[in-house]
């Protein structure tokens, strides 16, 4: 968060420049799940050396499939669990695009003309994969190469480590954005056309597509539970780009809010929304840091300064959108309190609306976990959802049910998009909505009504949020 107005930071700072090309032959663009070469120092990353528990993997893969394709068509597999998840995957995401390719794009699907290639990037004998020049260039990776029509994945230190840290759906999830780039490919769409980060949006979008498919039991291969879907969407969040990365820069791909945004619209209404994201008709909300103070701060105010500047900003929205809806009221006093707040049997957690008596927030335990560990507009959705509930109370509406915990969480998103276009001193700093998003989809306080019934699903509190920040109060049935 960004409470003042320090003077703005030299342009050359304001951001990370990413590379696209990810250990490429000069001249050979490669579109990467990934866009760092070698996974450098600042790229967000899952890859890792320590070999995989081989029992988790194969409990994931066997609760994420029907049946397993024979990968003999993937060029360099090793026949092992992780090909055999790819292959199967890749066979699922290429029997969607000959179904849904003709429907959206009014042409047949064609194949891969240079299909699929696994590649070991723990041996240092391997071969480099296509497009590269050696595979250790790629670890952590997986890429489309439009040059030779090919999908290239690592096996060593990529897809193990999401089936076991994130389900064998996160492996599904990468090769189907992979696969989102040669449909784009087909397409005629391209970076000369879009920026990078409308194609990587698209990709996202069109992975969300197919696991809706898959979640809808379309697949021949595949399965997918609404339980797996959260940490399939952690698994993007992952994927993230670099806080402060302006999202003007060449390589960016997207802060966790624009990905998972992406994922989600797929998901929810199909490929042809996807195909149709522009850079005219999407709005990204990554941005680089513009001021000297808050880059110091790393955009994180400490929970002290953090509550009063929130709270008066809070006021100031509510008053305003309950003014315009011509209702009045008083906005509630937030404090810090020394123990869990015990109204309404404490239902709410450590921060909490209590009728009479305001927000009260317990700055311990949990709190300070999230403002530690996830950053500070982690706290301040927990904040802002329970000022949200303070404004249900005031207006006569129900504080508790299916309607109340949708509306605390769409007002929280209005409030935070509010901060997107700020007209007050406040405003959100670089990372701070991908820090709702790690919120949101890991816990379920933000969702709470008051007598503690919550939307379970992280993906659907992350897509109510969702839909206040772009549609304001009025999306959230005030106004």
């Amino acid at each position: 968060m960004d409470s003042d107005h320090s003077p703005p930071i030299n342009s050359a700072w304001a951001g990370v420049a990413h590379n696209e090309r990810v250990g490429n032959r000069a001249g050979t663009a490669i579109t990467a799940m990934l866009a760092c070469a070698a996974l450098a120092a600042g790229c967000a990353s899952v890859a890792g050396r320590a070999a995989p528990s081989g029992s988790i993997v194969a409990d994931t893969i066997r609760e994420s499939t029907v049946s397993l394709v024979d990968p003999g068509f993937v060029r360099g597999g090793d026949d092992g669990a992780i090909d055999r998840l790819a292959a199967t995957a890749v066979a699922d995401v290429e029997a969607f695009w000959r179904r849904h390719y003709p429907e959206v794009f009014g042409q047949p699907w064609r194949e891969l003309a240079g299909g699929f290639v696994s590649v070991d990037t723990a041996d240092p004998r391997a071969e480099a994969p296509p497009c590269t020049d050696s595979a250790a260039l790629i670890t952590g990776n997986a890429y489309y190469c439009p040059a030779e029509d090919v999908v290239v994945w690592d096996r060593a230190a990529l897809l193990p480590v999401l089936a076991e840290r994130y389900g064998a759906p996160a492996v599904t999830m990468v090769l189907a954005h992979e696969m989102g780039h040669a449909v784009q490919h087909r397409a005629g769409v391209t970076g000369a056309r879009q920026p990078t980060i409308v194609i990587e949006a698209m990709a996202d979008c069109y992975a969300g597509a197919f696991l809706r498919w898959v979640a809808d039991g379309s697949a021949e291969h595949l399965r997918l539970s609404p339980a797996q879907l959260d940490p399939t969407l952690r698994a993007l969040v992952t994927f993230r780009d670099p806080v402060g990365t302006d999202d003007r820069d060449a390589g960016a791909h997207g802060g966790a809010f624009d990905r998972v945004s992406a994922f989600l619209d797929g998901y929810a209404a199909g490929a042809a929304t996807c195909a149709r994201i522009t850079a005219d008709n999407r709005e990204f909300t990554q941005r680089a840091f513009t001021s000297a103070d808050d880059l110091e701060r790393g955009g994180n105010l400490p929970l002290p300064e953090l509550l009063p500047a929130m709270a008066r900003d809070l006021g100031d929205y509510f008053t305003e959108v309950l003014r315009d809806a011509g209702t009045g009221w008083s906005p509630p006093p937030v404090e810090a309190v020394d123990a869990a707040p015990g109204c309404l049997a404490g239902a709410q957690g450590a921060v909490a609306f209590c009728p009479g008596e305001g927000v009260r927030v317990w700055p311990e335990g949990m709190v300070a976990d999230i403002h530690a560990g996830v950053g500070d507009y982690g706290t301040g959705v927990l904040l802002a959802s329970r000022y949200a509930l303070g404004v249900l109370h005031a207006t006569g509406r129900p504080v508790a049910g299916p309607d109340a915990q949708r509306a605390v969480l769409c007002l929280a998103g209005a409030y935070t998009g509010s901060l997107l276009r700020p007209r007050r001193d406040f405003t959100v700093s670089p990372g701070d909505l991908d820090e709702a998003v790690q919120v949101l989809l890991g816990y379920d306080y933000p969702a709470r009504d008051a007598h503690g019934g919550v939307i379970g699903a992280g993906f659907e509190r992350v897509a109510t949020f969702r839909e206040g920040v772009l549609g304001g109060a009025g999306a959230c049935g005030l106004g």
